[in-house]
């Protein structure tokens, strides 16, 4: 009975990778192989090249410790065409097979080697579709005039300036003004900047206002 790994991924903590596992072995057991071992990714994201347990996975595959590695979808080895063909040229190289249980191929022959390049290819280029999508509406929405990203914040910069220099701490100073303490800090060396040199002037030789910037 030929020996197969099981490979199985899931982007996030909340995720439970067994229900990959549970139709993996079913798979295995209907190819009659016989799971030798299990690698588990659990929070990893697919975009991430190195990863602890397909690591591992290729390890194992060049001590030859089975024949066969399993996954429930190609996308759950590689997200990348070009990782993905790295991780098949490598294992093809040990002699090690690869098959998919959702897209029902295996790289046994020339053909299932195709097969897996062309869904590969194809999965790469959706990706490519979604990111020129939300491009493409960020750059409608520019043109409408709808701002993009974080709304300013609205703070009373003469308040927040006059309570620092009246020797309130910083914390105190951020939650009164509801800001994080790097803002408040932010905000006062700014103001510090303006007065010392208004408009472009040379720095002033005696600066009229310091502000403190640290707790104390």
């Amino acid at each position: 009975m030929k020996r197969a790994a099981l490979y199985q991924r899931v982007s996030t903590l909340d995720q439970n990778p067994e229900t990959q596992g549970i139709e993996l072995r079913q798979f295995a057991q209907q190819r009659g192989y016989e799971v030798v071992h299990e690698y588990v990714d659990h929070g990893v994201s697919g975009t991430k090249v190195r990863r602890p347990a397909l690591d591992q996975l290729l390890k194992d595959a060049h001590r030859h410790k089975f024949d066969a590695v399993l996954v429930w979808s190609c996308d759950r080895l590689a997200r990348s065409t070009k990782h993905f063909l790295q991780v098949l040229d490598e294992l093809n190289e040990l002699g090690i097979q690869f098959h998919s249980q959702r897209e029902a191929i295996d790289t046994d022959g020339p053909l299932g080697r195709a097969i897996v390049i062309i869904i590969s290819a194809v999965a790469e280029l959706e990706k490519s579709l979604i990111v020129e999508r939300v491009r493409a509406g960020m750059r409608r929405a520019k043109l409408e005039g709808r701002r993009i990203g974080r709304t300013p914040l609205d703070v009373d910069h003469v308040a927040l300036v006059r309570d620092r220099l009246s020797g309130m701490s910083l914390t105190v100073v951020a939650k009164k003004h509801g800001l994080s303490r790097a803002s408040v800090v932010r905000f006062s060396r700014e103001a510090k900047a303006k007065r010392e040199h208004p408009q472009g002037d040379k720095p002033a030789s005696n600066p009229v206002l310091k502000i403190r910037t640290s707790e104390g």
